[in-house]
């Protein structure tokens, strides 16, 4: 039976998650950590809108931490060291 909710789709719970982004200097900082083995790696997207156009850079680093937190807190860091070294430069 789970094989076919899988499969099928299930109508008791609707697992699309919702990651509220963060804003930094006019780019919007989505905090995605991967749950792997126990742990979690630091991942998300960094988007901007530029002339009419959403750019999106996505990035999934080494770091594994223990917490989701964590490592939805280190990503937020790295992503707004990397805009302020990068700026625009990220997505070209």
């Amino acid at each position: 039976m789970v094989f076919f909710s899988k499969l099928f789709g299930s109508n008791k719970e609707n697992n699309t998650k919702v990651v509220e982004p963060v804003e930094y200097k006019g780019f919007l900082i989505y905090q995605d950590s991967l749950a792997e083995n126990g742990q979690y790696r630091i991942a998300g997207k960094i988007t901007k809108e530029i002339e009419g156009e959403l750019k999106e850079h996505r990035f999934i680093r080494s770091d594994v931490v223990s917490g989701k937190g964590d490592a939805d807190d280190l990503m937020l860091k790295k992503a707004q060291m990397f805009i302020d070294q990068m700026g625009d430069g990220i997505f070209g």
